[in-house]
């Protein structure tokens, strides 16, 4: 090992490589943001290890997705074929997650996507894919809140309580769950308590308990001729459907809205990714990990596999209790709804219950991972540079953490947020698209950087991996991709009226932390 970095002299301009400092191509070297994981006043303890990092990503996807999203696809858009649907989401997510854990092994550094695309592709694909992040963490946070509200709605009645799920504020309706359950873990993450590894064990045995109590019971409920049709023939769309609620594939290609088919297992699958978005997450903890190079790669892949069998067994039970046409009318397809319809109210009391306890930490490391992905672009003055101070008595950065916690409740408590719910796929497989591409790129041009995982087959598999995420992207719906190419409109505006100059990058501003001469 080497001895220790070799300090270069106080005026060493902040590292870049690459286009020149003008050039909104311009790239941070992966020494510098190797370096700011000694910044004394921003150091992360190293605790986790292989085995925390797949409780973590176990914990961030049996959440939502599991126990609704699922039932929502079959309803809607594949029928028993969602099974395919899964299988196809996460054999795409495998692939990507791949390319995921080759970086972080490399640049073991928060930020995850943001920073990979830094170092490989320039400042401003990095802007635009940490404006994607914040899109994903902001809705999906806001998405698990109203979940959350939505299943203690539930589970009161399920146990004959009538509360309302909504109180009047100044003349306005506000789902008050969801607000409630962000501000608990806005303030416990804003004081500095953290989901630590052994609460987030118990948290995720609950979860994988219910998981197999649903799995068990329900195989008890099947009925073979619920999967029959496996691919229900395609049929128009509701009517009311308009080409803005189709893939943009069929938008393009000049297809009538239709639902269920092929195009509706597509389609199925691209909302079921939904379900794996948390494994994106869990590589920005390569900071805080214990040998990264060896224990995100299998911490990741580890958590995605276990995650993939659960996912996969529930969907089969889900559609096999069920006819899918039973479940598209209820008025939030779930698994609740599946064992309510069976006559098995009892069960759905006990997943309500665990799902509410479920989705609190995935709730609070949404929190978490969208306050790092902008302290992360703060820090390196792509955002206010004020966003990245930490609270001298907490250790945190209290000020982010709360105007974060504000803006999900808001979001959560007032919006239809759930119709937003492909925005968070699309801003997930945007990063995918740009990390995996990224492989083949900081291969040719940093091929000296030792690395701990390496994705085999390259450049092939990372290609393949980039183009996979970009066909689920194009099988989301037109009005999605009309909403995002608005989110990115506005990010782009952003960075050339101020994230441009205010780059420390771009400005040659010295590095706030001593750099590792060249080859350490």
């Amino acid at each position: 090992m080497s001895a220790g970095p070799a300090f270069p002299p106080p005026d060493r301009p902040y590292a870049s490589r690459g286009p020149g400092p003008r050039s909104v191509l311009r790239r941070k070297s992966v020494e510098s943001s190797l370096a700011a994981v000694d910044d004394p006043e921003r150091r992360l303890r190293r605790t986790l290890t292989a085995w925390d990092l797949a409780v973590l990503g176990v914990a961030v996807a049996v959440g939502a997705g599991i126990f609704s999203v699922g039932a929502t696809a079959a309803a809607n858009y594949a029928g028993p074929a969602v099974i395919v649907s899964f299988l196809v989401a996460a054999l795409v997510c495998a692939l990507a997650i791949m390319c995921y854990a080759e970086f972080a092994s490399t640049i073991p550094v928060a930020g995850s996507a943001y920073t990979y695309s830094y170092s490989t592709m320039g400042e401003l694909v990095a802007w635009i894919i940490g404006w994607d992040l914040i899109l994903e963490m902001l809705l999906a946070s806001a998405v698990i809140a109203k979940f959350w509200g939505v299943y203690l709605s539930d589970a009161f009645g399920l146990f004959g309580l009538d509360v309302p799920p909504t109180v009047t504020l100044l003349g306005v309706d506000v789902a008050w769950g969801p607000v409630l359950i962000v501000a608990v873990f806005t303030t416990l993450l804003a004081i500095g308590t953290r989901l630590s590894t052994r609460v987030n064990s118990i948290f995720t045995i609950i979860k994988v308990g219910i998981t197999v109590f649903v799995i068990v019971v329900g195989f008890f409920y099947v009925k073979a001729e619920n999967w029959t049709p496996f691919v229900p023939p395609a049929e128009p769309a509701a009517a009311g459907t308009t080409g803005l609620h189709q893939p943009l594939t069929g938008f393009l290609l000049g297809f009538e809205p239709t639902t269920y088919g092929v195009m509706g297992i597509l389609s199925g699958a691209a909302l079921v990714f939904f379900a794996f978005i948390g494994f994106d997450v869990v590589a920005t903890t390569a900071e805080e990990t214990k040998d990264p190079q060896r224990a995100v790669p299998r911490g990741i892949l580890g958590g995605l596999a276990l995650v993939t069998v659960l996912y996969i067994l529930v969907t089969v039970v889900v559609t096999g209790m069920v006819s899918y046409r039973d479940l598209a009318a209820a008025d939030h397809p779930s698994l609740t709804t599946a064992f309510v319809l069976v006559g098995a109210d009892w069960a759905g009391r006990v997943i309500s219950v665990g799902i509410l306890v479920g989705l609190t930490s995935v709730l609070m490391v949404l929190l978490l991972g969208l306050t790092r992905v902008i302290f992360a672009m703060s820090r390196d003055g792509l955002l206010p540079r004020a966003m990245s101070r930490t609270s001298p008595r907490f250790g945190t950065p209290l000020g982010l953490q709360v105007g974060a916690g504000v803006v999900v409740a808001l979001i959560a408590g007032l919006a239809e947020v759930e119709l937003l719910e492909e925005m968070i796929n699309i801003g997930t497989l945007s990063a995918f698209v740009l990390v995996s591409f990224g492989i083949p790129i900081l291969r040719r041009t940093r091929p000296d950087l030792p690395r701990g995982f390496r994705v085999p087959w390259s450049p092939a598999l990372p290609v393949i991996a980039g183009v996979a995420c970009l066909w689920l992207m194009l099988n989301l719906t037109t009005l999605t991709w009309l909403r995002f190419l608005a989110w990115l409109a506005a990010g782009v505006a952003i960075y050339f009226l101020y994230s441009y100059r205010r780059s420390l990058v771009g400005r040659g501003t010295p590095d706030p932390t001593p750099l590792p001469a060249e080859g350490h």
